[in-house]
Parts: C-alpha cells; sequence; structure tokens
C-alpha cells in the first residue's frame, strides 16, 4: 500500500458504549438548546475580536461559560489580549482540553481591510450579527465563534445529562490563533501565530488529550505547519527623471518573473509533499517595494512574502533548502537577477497517532451520530493550534462544523470565496451530538481504559 494510502486507511476501533453511557449520552444530545446557541453567538459575533485584541471577547466567553455553571476565568496575555478558560468537574480520571481560538484573521475596520477585502466590507466580515432562517452571519460567525459556542453548549449539555465525570473537561480559548504577526512598527508581539494556545499550555492549562475546533466535519489526526519567507529582489535606486542616462534595473519590475515561476513552483511542490492527509500549498501573500508617496524613486529592493505550508514529514529547512534550489533556478534563467531569501517564521507540523483514543473516541462519536462510516478528509493544508498541541505531548483530534470552507461543502466543479462569517445553526447542533459522544466516552472512565494506566 502506498504511504499516502496507508497514513489515510485508519480503520475504527469498535467499543461500544455500557447502556448507562449510552443514556447520558442521548440526554446531553437531547439538551442542545439551537436557540441557546444563536443567543450566544450572536453577543460572541457583536463583540469584535481581531487578532491581537481579544480581551473583551475572552470576558464575554468567561460570562457565558459561569452563566453555565463551569468554573471560569481570564487569562491575562497582556493589556489588550486575554485567552477564556472554564472547567467541568474533577477527580483524577482521563482529562479533556477542547479548545478554540478567539481570534479573528479580519477586523471589519474600513481602514484596515479595504480595498484588500474589495470596494467594501462584505457583511460577513461585520460584526453585526444577521440572523436568518436557520443562519446566522457575521464576522468569524463560524470560525471561529460557532465553534467556540459549540463547544461550550456541548460541554453544558453534559452537565445536564447527569453523566458522572472521572475526570475534568476544560474548555480554553485562545488569543492570537491566526497565522498572522504584528504589523510593521507595533512593540508589541504576544500577537497571532498560536499565542495564546502556546501561554494556556506554559502556565499549566492542559489535559491528557485534546479536541480542537475548527472547520471541517471530519476527524483529523495530523495537519500542516507553516515557514514563511521574504524574497528579496535586488536592483538599483534610481529616478525616473534620470532614467534614461542612469544604471536602471527596477526590482519592482524583475519581481515579476519570480512572482510566475514561484506560482509555478508552489503547484510542483504540493504534488511533491501530498501525503497522509495533508497537500501543502503555497502562496505569495504580499509584495513591498518604493515608497507610495513618492514613486518618482525607483526603489533598490522589493519584497515578496511567501507562506509555504509543510507536511508532517518535512522540517522548516528542508521547506527552506528547496525554496532556495527553487530560487537559483529561476535566477539563471534569467541572467542578472539577484535573490536573497530569508526564513521569518516556522512552525513544523505535527501528527497523532490515528489509533490514539481521542483520534477513535471522535470518529466513534461521528460515526454514533451519522450513521455512517468515517471516512478523513484528504489533500488538508490548513493550519491550526493542533500543531503546538500536539508539539507539547498532547494527543490531539481536530473535529469541526460542517461549514463554507469545509471540503464537503464544495459543490462539484465550483469552489467558494473565502469566508468565514456564515454559519447554518443545524449545523452547529450537529458537530455538538458527536462532541459530546467524545466528552461522556473519554471523562467517565478509567485512566487504564483510555490506554494512560
Amino acid at each position: 500500500m502506498p504511504k499516502d494510502e496507508a497514513i489515510a486507511a485508519v480503520e475504527t476501533i469498535p467499543l461500544p458504549l455500557a447502556p448507562e453511557r449510552r443514556l447520558w449520552v442521548e440526554c446531553a444530545r437531547a439538551a442542545i438548546d439551537e436557540a441557546w446557541m444563536i443567543d450566544r453567538l450572536r453577543r460572541m459575533v457583536e463583540t469584535p475580536s481581531p487578532y491581537g485584541e481579544e480581551r473583551a471577547m475572552a470576558a464575554l466567553v468567561a460570562r457565558i461559560m459561569a452563566e453555565c455553571g463551569f468554573e471560569a476565568a481570564v487569562q491575562d496575555i497582556d493589556a489588550q489580549s486575554a485567552n477564556a478558560i472554564g472547567r467541568l468537574g474533577r477527580g483524577d480520571g482521563p482529562s479533556l482540553l477542547l479548545f478554540a481560538p478567539l481570534d479573528s484573521p479580519f477586523s471589519g475596520r474600513p481602514e484596515d481591510e479595504l480595498p484588500w477585502v474589495g470596494d467594501a466590507i462584505p457583511s460577513h466580515m461585520r460584526p453585526v450579527a444577521e440572523i436568518g432562517p436557520g443562519t446566522l452571519v457575521g464576522l468569524s460567525a463560524d470560525n471561529p465563534k460557532a465553534h467556540i459556542t459549540a463547544l461550550i453548549a456541548a460541554v453544558h449539555a453534559v452537565a445536564r445529562s447527569g453523566a458522572r465525570l472521572t475526570g475534568p473537561v476544560t474548555l480554553a480559548f485562545g488569543a492570537g490563533g491566526a497565522p498572522a504577526k504584528a504589523p510593521a512598527g507595533s512593540i508589541r508581539h504576544n500577537i497571532g501565530h498560536c499565542v495564546g494556545c502556546e501561554f494556556l499550555l506554559r502556565h499549566g492549562v492542559r489535559g491528557d488529550f485534546a479536541v480542537i475546533a475548527k472547520p471541517g466535519y471530519r476527524i483529523a489526526w495530523e495537519e500542516v505547519g507553516l515557514a514563511w519567507f521574504r524574497i528579496r529582489v535586488r536592483g538599483t535606486q534610481a529616478y525616473v527623471g534620470r532614467r534614461h542616462v542612469l544604471q536602471y534595473r527596477n526590482p519592482i519590475v524583475e519581481a515579476a518573473p519570480v512572482i510566475t515561476a514561484l506560482e509555478r513552483w508552489f503547484g510542483a511542490y504540493a504534488r511533491r509533499h501530498t501525503d497522509g492527509l495533508v497537500a501543502p500549498q503555497g502562496a505569495i501573500g504580499a509584495i513591498q517595494g518604493g515608497w507610495p508617496h513618492k514613486p518618482a524613486f525607483t526603489p533598490a529592493a522589493c519584497d515578496l512574502y511567501v507562506d509555504l505550508r509543510i507536511s508532517p514529514r518535512t522540517s522548516p529547512m528542508q521547506a527552506e533548502r528547496e525554496l532556495n534550489a527553487a530560487l537559483r533556478a529561476i535566477e539563471a534563467a534569467n541572467p542578472g537577477l539577484a535573490l536573497d531569501c530569508a526564513m521569518t517564521v516556522a512552525i513544523p507540523g505535527q501528527t497523532t497517532d490515528p489509533r490514539n483514543w481521542i483520534i477513535q473516541s471522535c470518529i466513534r462519536g461521528y460515526e454514533d451520530a451519522e450513521g455512517e462510516r468515517h471516512h478523513p478528509f484528504l489533500e488538508t493544508s490548513g493550519q491550526t493550534e493542533a500543531v503546538i498541541l500536539r508539539a507539547h505531548g498532547i494527543p490531539t483530534a481536530r473535529f469541526g462544523l460542517p461549514a463554507q470552507m469545509s471540503p464537503e461543502a464544495l459543490p462539484p466543479g465550483d469552489r467558494p470565496r473565502h469566508g468565514m462569517g456564515t454559519v447554518e445553526i443545524a449545523r452547529m447542533r450537529r458537530y455538538a451530538r458527536s462532541l459530546v459522544y467524545a466528552i461522556i466516552d473519554t471523562c467517565t472512565r478509567g485512566l487504564d481504559e483510555v490506554g494512560l494506566a
């Protein structure tokens, strides 16, 4: 069997629920309240939480968890960022950490986002909840705020089911989950790239197992990491009024063949590294060159910013060597071209053994709720805090809502636009129904039953 098929071909390990656990699961599923979820999701959507500015959202989420009867707290990171933590149950049995980020990658503010998201801020990117028949639209309504709501709703339902927990369920919602860093000139560094998750783990918020809630109604046991690069195209600084008599090598123009060659290379790179559950992608996300306030002067450098996703079976240094080899080939094909490359961010991909308890428990929960065999999504390229949780030694399942951007939502021959602000309420309930199974299946057992003794 080829390597990629071997990694993806994972059979469910059957473990029927005892009658008492079955009763708890059914009682919890019956307690999931769609009206409650709509109201809490509305409150979250109308609380802006751009990455680096999550404090108000953390406070709201902590209040909602306290209203549910959980132990709840806000964990300060700095004056603008915070995490939210909740807990149900005590005991020395198996513990489960349920995680989702708090932040939105977009602010919804015109001064930040226009014209880069379009000529106007679309409804799904505004911090205003628009509630329709069975849907809610607004800034990050689906990812992450519907996921946060569904996690809390699932644990709240378990609390009302009468289930006797042997170990705690911890809800952890982290700041700075966006694949982003502080803008140029900022004096803050605790922004983006999973900083909230790292902060939680370093300050003792942990579990024997974890579930991270991100789009995609299947269970994933591995995902890509990422490496960011700044590619500098060298040229000669000049002046348009003397272009015809001065040395003239405009790096903005020189960047054009680099861009087109890299776009071709990204496809070959993805094909070369597609295996297991992942198909790592690459893209040029930004270009910087020259002075917008004095375009009469051409610059000596033009920078291209690249996000290159990396398989769990590829190190950041391996990715850097592959990219450098591609750049040398581009230089050879374009005499006189001079390129420099610097890695600016590196987060390795990670994997959990698909036979691990939490992966299997989530798969059983999915199959129990849906009445069908689980098949994982293949060729994924999204990066989340799952890589941080796994790097800290916590077996982690990625499992989330059926959503606009997840693979099962793609119509044949079509692709949706990018968006994280539309959610169907029934899908939140559907996800919560699967999740309560994994919570009860895990946190009502002994350590030996889940492989921890």
